[in-house]
């Protein structure tokens, strides 16, 4: 009997976990609008931080997962560091109307291939308000989603 509430609540805990992930997956990218920004200063001049929500403090060092399009980095593209937008290209914050919470940086576990498909990937988010080279949300040991 005691073997059976033990597997009975290693199930448990397996469906919700799966539940909190596909929560989180499906709506990763709508929680990371709620962003804000201050105004600070470095040493070139004004800069705009990222102030995040509980929401998106909550999601920090959890595994997530976000679809978008690859944008290619830098001119051109690293299959280990991506860029993926969640808007199509001529829509992306570097190339049309987008804002910085519709791009990540994701680096890779393995190396993807180029498309310009949409793509899902999943991986352990982190949150950049600090170094201003580079995004504010970058996903960690992505892995494609298939």
């Amino acid at each position: 009997m005691k073997k059976l509430k033990i597997a009975f609540i290693a199930v448990l805990a397996m469906i919700v976990g799966q539940e909190s992930l596909q929560a989180q997956s499906k709506n990763v990218w709508q929680s990371l609008t709620e962003v804000t920004y201050k105004i600070s200063e470095d040493e070139y001049g004004e800069l705009y931080v990222p102030v995040f929500s509980e929401n998106i403090t909550k999601l920090e060092g959890k595994v997530v997962e976000a679809d978008g399009y690859i944008i290619p980095f830098e001119g051109m593209f690293k299959p280990e560091h991506i860029i993926l937008s969640s808007l199509p290209l001529a829509e992306c914050f570097f190339c049309g109307s987008g804002g910085p919470e519709t791009v990540m940086e994701v680096d890779m576990a393995t190396p993807i291939k180029y498309t310009s498909n949409r793509v899902r990937v999943r991986g352990t988010l982190t949150l950049n308000s600090k170094d201003p080279e580079k995004l504010m949300y970058i996903l960690k040991n992505g892995t494609l989603v298939d």
